[in-house]
């Protein structure tokens, strides 16, 4: 019995296999869209793609050419393929504007752009260019059945380029080794950082750490320039601590002011 099932197991797959190479050879559009959609149904989006890579042109201003366009678009997102699956929900909005599916393949063209954001620590152009195009979804569609799904991929994608920003100015702070330069690079990204993400979660530490960068440039400054400098840490470390009076910081920065304060009072003497 286990033999004939096995037996019958080749005989499908080589007739299946047998089917979808007549297939792809066939001149017939309608083969290959019937064939196409079958497997699409399926789930063998690699096979069905091709198949409807073959026909797209010949079905062009047919009935049939919005749901073979909108299955071709979409074998191309299941397949994670996502560069291609936003140019062809683009292309399918664009040309069916009408279509009931509209809505959901400029969402999933979104949702494409919201695929191909790379980790933080890269370059991130596809994430910003993906927050651009989920905001201009939401405004094309602000009743969409995908509206909070919208609005979570944007709070996500804006925490990137926080943490980016961030980790950005850290790095400046991290790598200073008692270089001026690199101090007052370090405290000019945080202020800018701090200016652009009002709201961001990393906002202590960003204004401990340029706390930290100002304390060094301050300290380690020479005699004409100390003065101008001791002020400016003392006055964010007084931003510091109105902010965050229970930091986990409180201690080391707390130390930084009471140095910061003595070598100023030095300077009087």
């Amino acid at each position: 019995m286990k033999k004939f099932f096995y037996l019958l197991l080749i005989v499908i797959t080589f007739s299946s296999c047998s089917e979808y190479q007549k297939a792809l050879k066939s001149e017939d559009i309608a083969v290959k869209f019937k064939l196409g959609t079958e497997l699409y149904d399926a789930g063998k989006y690699g096979k069905a793609n091709r198949l409807f890579a073959q026909i797209v042109p010949g079905y062009r201003g047919k009935p049939q050419a919005e749901k073979l366009m909108f299955m071709y678009s979409n074998s191309f997102y299941m397949m994670k393929d996502y560069y291609l699956a936003a140019y062809q929900f683009e292309r399918f909005e664009d040309a069916y504007s009408n279509s009931e599916k509209a809505e959901e393949a400029l969402f999933l063209s979104t949702k494409s752009y919201y695929n191909l954001s790379p980790v933080y620590s890269k370059e991130q152009k596809e994430t910003k260019e993906a927050i651009e195009k989920l905001q201009l979804f939401i405004n094309k569609y602000p009743e969409s059945q995908y509206l909070a799904e919208a609005n979570s991929m944007i709070k996500e994608l804006d925490y990137k380029l926080e943490k980016k920003a961030f980790e950005i100015a850290k790095q400046y702070n991290k790598i200073a080794n008692f270089e001026s330069a690199d101090y007052e690079a370090s405290i000019k990204s945080f202020d800018l950082f701090l200016l652009e993400y009002p709201g961001t979660t990393f906002r202590e530490e960003a204004m401990y750490y340029r706390l930290d960068s100002a304390y060094n440039l301050a300290v380690n400054s020479i005699k004409s320039k100390k003065e101008g400098r001791l002020n400016s840490a003392i006055t964010y470390y007084k931003s510091f601590a109105k902010a965050y009076p229970n930091s986990k910081h409180k201690e080391t920065a707390d130390a930084m002011n009471a140095e910061l304060t003595a070598q100023l009072s030095q300077l009087s003497i």
